[in-house]
């Protein structure tokens, strides 16, 4: 019998699957397609044919896919209605006042989710001391004959106060499940925490792409059953996989879906040198964006305070920045006459001009091509050839718009542009957290991440690059080394030295026997934390509470972290906001072996490196431990290239991970 497991991520341009069956791995990748499910099917199709084995084999289906983040961003979600407390229906539009640039005069916020003519008020309130008024039986009916008028898809139900009493909610969301054929989405149930705008924006955000999930699961499920594959199970955006029906329930959960995938997947590579650096940041370029992360102590970073599209969003998520720099992130010229690189992108159709398949516009693909860090005669994903002089040709055309001269100063120029923008999002998720870069080795990986990564390193005096063996499909392999994970949050404000440890107990047991897995299971680990701030602040900071709580060794955890993080601490009192628990059940990758082969050189060409012409060897990614590769070079395997840089080396770890150090002068 054959123990094969698949994952499968979809991102913007490319459609990558990992598959491993009786410990070898094959991986490939296909283009994405509008109806995301026909990549996934046919990407399964042609690993399972590739690793001769049939797809009724599979035991294990783990899945990221962007339907729920191209809802948001594209404005392609559900039409959603919103229920909320009397007097708060403009809670969308006040928000908090902000301006997403200060100094932007004409600075404009997304709209909201929600048209002001499908929210509705009912009359019900629920103070901080708990429920005051029901809503009156009539008025929910009336609210029933006024949905069923529209044409709404969703509804997202948000009332004041409904984390510290959910009755009133409850009661509306039970009435509208039983009476209209739509999705409702409660904010208790979606965020159990105080701060109404933020609550009400996660619940509407739910409410928004639960449609979109739920249809598009339900598709791949009866797809994936007619090839006799597993059901899929989804990546969270919290770095944990979950069952998809808890998903469909909870589809806000996947807005960072693919990122989170790829940051698990360099925390399972970057483990055997973990232990020589402060931690890691991961690069991950692919052909529509780049995503960075931090991993420190071996965990990765985790936060609760994201914004997707500038609609605020709550739930844990995998700390993760996006700027809109990828392989297929178009060039361009601003009204100053300035050299830009993005956010536009190609995308797979047409995709980059070197694409041949009617791109005309240069993108950072066609000036890595130019500049000799692709080979000409490659083929990307092992099937697309690329047209060299297509690239030369956009490059043209951008040069003479940007007064560059030549179509390689283009090149040149585009390349610099990408990796500041690049160079920014880690400063952002390092220096201006507190951390020194140089502390920090870096993992790349992504299509298009290797090719950039020492590049980046060099600016940001970063002296290591890891390079994992499946870096240009990561994110799927990160989907097979995920464990199974779920959150639960309850808001509990009080003065942290009027409160003890056995209320804090009470709570947390409370908050354990909420989360949707047998806790009590031996394998399974249940994480607890606490949001601490001092008297007076508008943000917290997340720290551990262990298994028995102590209320001092929380307030010298809480002053610790912030010593970190704010350079201060301050004789204020502190106060408890949010109790947190996490519970993981572990999952274990199959081992894969890693295939010995000699170092085969494909053939030699030119790159540009600083503006010096070298003449660059080509080789096929050596696998074997030990093997060492000096630079300049550019090693070559089917799901992504990297870039070894004159005075760098790059050495095969025994688990196949290419690190790039700097050579010594």
């Amino acid at each position: 019998m054959v123990n094969a497991e698949v994952g499968v991520d979809v991102g913007g341009t490319f459609t990558d699957v990992v598959l491993i069956a009786d410990g070898e791995l094959t991986t490939t990748k296909v283009p994405s397609t509008a109806d995301q499910s026909d990549g996934v099917i046919r990407g399964i199709r042609q690993a399972s044919a590739e690793a001769g084995i049939s797809p009724d084999q599979i035991s294990e289906f783990s899945h990221a896919m962007t339907v729920s983040t191209n809802a948001l961003l594209e404005s392609d979600g559900a039409r959603t209605a919103l229920v909320t407390t009397d007097g708060f229906r403009d809670v969308l539009e006040i928000g908090r006042q902000t301006r997403p640039d200060l100094y932007d005069l004409k600075a404009e916020k997304p709209p909201t989710l929600v048209r002001r003519r499908d929210r509705f008020e009912l009359d019900e309130r629920t103070t901080t001391e708990g429920k005051q008024i029901e809503p009156d039986a009539d008025a929910i009916a009336e609210l029933i004959d006024r949905l069923q008028t529209r044409d709404i898809e969703s509804v997202a139900i948000s009332f004041l106060h409904a984390y510290v009493d959910e009755t009133n909610e409850s009661r509306v969301a039970q009435r509208l499940r039983e009476e209209l054929d739509v999705s409702v989405s409660a904010s208790h149930e979606v965020l159990n925490e105080f701060r109404e705008y933020e609550r009400t924006s996660t619940a509407a955000v739910d409410a928004y792409v639960t449609p979109a999930i739920d249809s598009y699961i339900s598709r791949l499920a009866d797809r994936a059953a007619d090839l006799g594959l597993p059901q899929p199970r989804i990546m969270q955006s919290n770095g944990g996989i979950a069952d998809a029906g808890e998903i469909r329930s909870h589809a806000v959960q996947t807005v960072l879906s693919g990122p989170a995938a790829g940051v698990v997947g360099a925390s399972q590579a970057a483990a055997e040198d973990s232990t020589s650096f402060e931690g890691f940041v991961t690069f991950d370029m692919g052909g529509t964006s780049s995503d960075v992360s931090l991993i420190r102590d071996g965990e990765v970073e985790r936060t609760t305070d994201s914004e997707i599209g500038g609609y605020p969003i709550r739930v844990p998520m995998v700390d993760v920045t996006t700027v809109g720099a990828g392989g297929g992130s178009i060039a361009w010229v601003d009204a100053g006459g300035a050299l830009r690189v993005g956010p536009q992108s190609a995308g797979s159709e047409p995709g980059p001009a070197c694409y041949g398949r009617g791109g005309h516009e240069a993108t950072v693909t066609d000036a890595n091509l130019v500049l000799g860090y692709i080979n000409r005669e490659t083929q990307l994903g092992g099937e697309l050839g690329l047209d060299y002089d297509a690239a030369v040709d956009a490059l043209n055309r951008l040069a003479d718009e940007a007064d560059l001269g030549s179509a390689l100063e283009a090149a040149r120029g585009v390349f610099r542009v990408a990796n500041a923008n690049m160079t920014r999002a880690i400063r952002s998720v390092t220096v201006e957290r507190g951390h020194d870069p140089r502390e920090f080795g870096l993992v790349a990986f992504g299509g298009a991440g290797p090719m950039h990564a020492v590049a980046l390193a060099e600016r940001l005096n970063i002296g290591t690059v890891v390079v994992p063996h499946v870096g240009g499909v990561l994110s799927a392999y990160g989907l097979l080394a995920a464990d199974e994970t779920y959150d639960a949050v309850r808001t509990h404000q009080t003065a942290l030295g009027e409160t003890t440890s056995d209320e804090l107990e009470s709570i947390y047991e409370g908050l354990v026997s909420d989360l949707p897995v047998e806790t009590a299971q031996e394998a399974v680990t249940v994480r607890r934390s606490a949001d601490l701030r001092y008297t007076g602040q508008s943000f917290e900071l997340e720290v551990e509470a262990e298994d028995c709580v102590d209320t001092e060794e929380l307030r010298a955890a809480f002053e610790r972290k912030h010593e970190r993080v704010y350079g201060y601490t301050a004789d204020e009192g502190i106060e408890v906001v949010n109790l947190r628990a996490a519970a993981t059940v572990p999952r274990s990758i199959q081992s894969s072996s890693v295939a010995a082969e000699t170092l085969e050189k494909l053939g030699e060409h030119t790159a540009i490196f600083d503006g010096t012409e070298y003449a660059t060897p080509i080789y096929q990614r050596p696998m074997t431990p030990g093997r060492t590769v000096s630079g300049p070079a550019v090693l070559e395997q089917d799901e992504s290239t990297t870039v070894i840089p004159p005075s760098w080396e790059g050495t095969v770890q025994d688990n196949g991970s290419l690190v790039l150090t700097e050579v010594e002068p």
